[in-house]
């Protein structure tokens, strides 16, 4: 193996993902992640540069091995941890997925994108371009519409993923919203019609996905001897 190969570091792989875009998906969760949502089931994910080291030919020769399920919506999907963290690897990935004709998605919530003018360095703004030009959906998580309880729910700004929504809409890019619906965080009537309004000025969002909040990952929390932030906060179901 050629050891000038760019590498990535890779918290897990799911081969038969159902939930993660269209089709059935090549799911590859890429580790680190800069937020600290208060009901994030994948605590284990948060630390960069951990993980299985992988080059962009050795996981998409994992992947090609299950294309015959694929079908004509099926793909790979990058999710996280932050999957922006790593562009630079993310986007050789894509580019090379794109060569083999596999439809790519990106599953962010869009922390790094930036939106201060003196952060949008060209350099920047150029990687961002180069990944959505091999990127054919982005399934972008909207944690809270309003700016302090998306900063209380997340340690960090809501302008983040609003702004790269608004860019991918520019860009003509197709979304996939998801929501998590937390009891007495964001289910409340005002939080969720600002969120439909806020949506209703993209033209190019596909489908909302509402998730209901669940505390499966609390065991995780456990084993890294992390104290649970929502404690015994009741879940919800589908309906």
């Amino acid at each position: 193996m050629d050891d000038k190969q760019m590498k990535g570091y890779v918290h897990s792989l799911e081969s038969f993902g159902s939930v993660d875009g269209p089709g059935v998906r090549y799911v590859i969760f890429l580790s680190g992640c800069a937020m600290r949502c208060q009901f994030c089931h994948n605590p284990d994910t948060w630390k960069l540069n951990q993980g299985q080291e992988y080059t962009a030919d050795e996981l998409l020769n994992k992947a090609l091995r299950y294309k015959g399920y694929w079908g004509n919506k099926g793909g790979i999907t990058v999710s996280g941890g932050e999957p922006l963290l790593q562009i630079d690897f993310l986007t050789e990935l894509f580019y090379k997925a794109k060569e083999k004709g596999i439809h790519t998605c990106l599953d962010t919530s869009g922390i790094m994108f930036p939106v201060k003018e003196n952060e949008k360095t060209g350099q920047q703004m150029e990687k961002i371009d180069t990944l959505l030009s091999v990127t054919d959906l982005v399934m972008l998580d909207i944690k809270h519409m309003e700016e302090e309880a998306h900063k209380k729910l997340t340690t960090h700004s809501a302008k983040h993923s609003q702004s790269f929504a608004k860019y991918l809409d520019q860009k003509e890019i197709p979304i996939w919203i998801r929501h998590v619906v937390v009891p007495g965080i964001t289910d409340r009537k005002e939080e969720l019609e600002a969120l439909g309004s806020f949506l209703a000025q993209l033209s190019h969002v596909e489908k909302v996905e509402m998730l209901p909040y669940h505390s499966m990952g609390k065991v995780k929390y456990d084993a890294l001897g992390i104290s649970y932030p929502l404690g015994d906060l009741r879940q919800l179901t589908k309906e």
